[in-house]
């Protein structure tokens, strides 16, 4: 039984300690012709240059790039947060990146994120959040669930880092509770 009816417009990823192949095994199962935009953020060092689309591009056959400010969000393509930007969602589909102080001492910030995109696509959106050793993404796993939007968390028991998913967990509960093997074969399945 699926999971994802109806099928989301957007799809929006976040992740933080372990969270780098986390994302790519979860991406790397998606075929080419996935008709829904995803959208990324991972915790990275900062001040620092990222290596992130060039690490998941060899792995997944959607397009992978590093999101520009007023970029157009478009189906069947992944854009990264940029470091040191948190990546938000702008009412006209557009993405906006921003240098606002970060809550949680996170940036780019999930729940940054996974608020301005339940703001725009409200019961369209799905928010998934994968492994990291912070409580970031639990206020906007809740905003997406208020909003109407379904929230999926890895399984704690099998993230590298189980915090982010038990915070999520503790502040929003989730409309399922996967491995990341589940969520692929979930996913794969979208617009078949």
């Amino acid at each position: 039984m699926s999971l994802l009816q109806p099928t989301p417009r957007a799809i929006v990823i976040g992740a933080s300690a372990g969270g780098v192949l986390a994302v790519r095994e979860l991406l790397s199962g998606l075929p080419a012709d996935f008709p829904c935009a995803l959208l990324v953020v991972i915790h990275l060092p900062r001040g620092r240059p990222s290596q992130l689309a060039e690490v998941m591009d060899d792995a997944v056959a959607l397009p992978v790039m590093e999101a520009e400010d007023k970029q157009p969000i478009l189906p069947g393509q992944v854009l990264l947060a940029p470091p040191d930007y948190h990546l938000m969602v702008e009412d006209d589909g557009h993405v906006a990146l921003s240098v606002d102080a970060p809550p949680m001492y996170s940036m780019p910030s999930i729940d940054v994120l996974f608020e301005s995109a339940a703001h725009v696509w409200q019961h369209e959106l799905l928010a998934i959040v994968l492994t990291g050793a912070s409580a970031d993404g639990a206020q906007g796993a809740a905003a997406v669930r208020r909003a109407g939007g379904r929230v999926w968390v890895q399984d704690p028991g099998e993230a590298e880092m189980p915090m982010m998913p038990a915070a999520a967990l503790a502040a929003a509960g989730a409309d399922a509770v996967l491995t990341l093997k589940q969520m692929v074969q979930q996913l794969a399945g979208v617009g078949r």
